[in-house]
């Protein structure tokens, strides 16, 4: 370990790792250079946003049976979103990076790049290629500009520094094709992991991420849309994309204050079996309802999608659909799929296709760990194996994939400690019993004359009978169908 001063304020700055290059001074934000046996002041480094990651500065793990430390963070931001690249320093003095992207984690180190690889614009999500001896899948093509930096950092970066990189996965190996330098890009390779998996220590709980959110974004947690001034329901801290639910806007919430990236156009708000900000017990960890968004398929089917938050766990979507309810979770670990066969194989396990179609974002509101707004569409591919099913989503830029599993209404109810959707339902029936109830009392005493009278009146009473009994039956239908 070095210790320096800083050039700027004169706080001391430490360099835990010999390959360190620079530092970010925790005190006054100069980014601190180490040259040989001089020290630079480079100027001040733009401060992270504090987002939704557990991960901190000083977070430790386990991974290949060796100790590592969180030493430094680097903050980036492309056109959906933003992610961190955390530095972290092995016990044996060997570096690596995690990557932290929505919830998804990968630990990865620099290889050896090989003598033939594509280049950047010869990319497509879904393409596989072979590296280092090995097939793998263009999952994400970003181009990124650094906004923010923390620690120490074994290379220099400064302030519009920009990077061209592409992921690429097979299974639960990852690679980073590293293009920002030059047209042979730098080869990062590793693997998808999670933090429990790295038995991580130290890391922020939900407190603590409200807490550092709240300090930078002052009092922005009680936002009304700057846009039309309705009332946002918002969990600071775990995003910064917020889609409002009166207007559409698209609202940036990083910073200070609330700044709308796009206009939207005021509509009815969709009514939903759940609401925004609704907490449910799940697995044991308490989640959050932050999102939520209307999707409709090009044959005019449509479903809601709930996105929900825990602080630990991360993301987990709740899909509504005609036909019940399922639960989703985006994958680390990839199935095998050639693109346009009828196959994936997950495992030791084979889903055959089921659908593929056009995913069109009708409705959205509420938080998001990325960019979404109405009109946003991508390509989906479904399969499934018994009541499981894979579905991968594709737009010009990135491929997921994602499992989904049944679950029953029941279930919901028991998860948010609510009757959600029998409440709203019930009584909608009950009312609509009553309704058929009265117009068949008025029938049978519309009825009386015709029992004493069958006279040329008849078939005018009978009309009006008529018009009570099938609007009676036709009411007492629709709660029928709606259970």
């Amino acid at each position: 370990m070095q210790n320096v001063a800083c050039p700027s304020c004169g706080a001391p700055v430490q360099f835990r790792s010999h390959a360190s290059v620079m530092a970010v001074c925790e005190y006054c934000k100069t980014t601190v250079l180490k040259d040989a046996d001089s020290v630079k002041d480079l100027g001040k480094m733009s401060d992270v946003l504090e987002d939704y990651s557990p991960i901190q500065i000083g977070t430790t793990g386990l991974f290949g049976g060796r100790v590592f430390n969180v030493i430094g963070r680097i903050q980036l931001r492309y056109a959906a979103g933003l992610w961190n690249e955390w530095a972290i320093l092995f016990d044996d003095g060997a570096a690596a990076w995690l990557s932290d992207s929505s919830g998804l984690y990968t630990l990865t180190t620099e290889r050896p790049a090989d003598a033939q690889l594509p280049t950047f614009e010869q990319l497509q999500p879904g393409q596989s290629y072979p590296i280092s001896g090995q097939s793998f899948i263009v999952a994400e093509i970003r181009n990124a500009d650094c906004i923010g930096g923390q620690g120490e950092l074994p290379f220099k970066i400064g302030q519009g520094w920009r990077i061209r990189v592409a992921d690429f996965r097979c299974h639960s190996s990852f690679l980073t094709l590293d293009y920002s330098d030059s047209e042979l890009p730098k080869v990062y390779a590793g693997q998808a992991v999670t933090l429990d998996g790295l038995q991580c220590q130290m890391l922020r709980d939900e407190s603590q991420i409200k807490e550092g959110a709240s300090k930078f974004k002052g009092k922005i947690d009680a936002l009304d849309c700057p846009s039309c001034g309705s009332s946002i329901k918002y969990l600071p801290g775990m995003t910064s994309h917020l889609v409002c639910p009166s207007c559409h806007a698209q609202i940036e919430a990083a910073g200070p204050t609330a700044q709308v990236l796009a206009a939207g156009e005021r509509m009815a708000q969709v009514s939903t079996t759940l609401e925004l900000g609704a907490t449910a017990k799940i697995d044991n960890r308490d989640y959050q309802l932050i999102g939520l968004m209307k999707r409709r398929d090009d044959e005019n089917t449509g479903w809601i999608e709930y996105l929900l938050y825990n602080a630990q766990a991360g993301f987990l979507w709740l899909v509504e659909t005609d036909d019940g309810w399922a639960r989703a979770k985006v994958l680390d670990s990839w199935p095998s799929w050639v693109q346009h066969s009828d196959t994936a194989k997950l495992g030791d396990r084979a889903f055959n296709k089921l659908y593929e179609y056009q995913a069109t974002v009708e409705f959205a509101a509420g938080a998001f760990n990325w960019r979404v707004s109405a009109g946003d569409t991508n390509r989906v591919v479904e399969f499934e194996n018994g009541k499981s099913k894979l579905a991968a989503e594709m737009t010009a830029n990135e491929l997921t994939w994602s499992l989904s599993l049944p679950v029953a209404a029941d279930q919901i109810r028991a998860w948010f400690g609510q009757t959600v959707a029998a409440d709203k339902n019930s009584g909608a029936d009950e009312e609509k019993s009553l309704a058929s109830r009265f117009m068949m009392w008025l029938l049978g005493l519309n009825a009386i004359p015709l029992i004493f009278s069958f006279g040329n009146t008849w078939l005018f009473i009978a009309f009006a009978l008529a018009a009570i009994y099938f609007p009676a039956k036709y009411i007492e239908s629709l709660g029928e169908t709606e259970k």
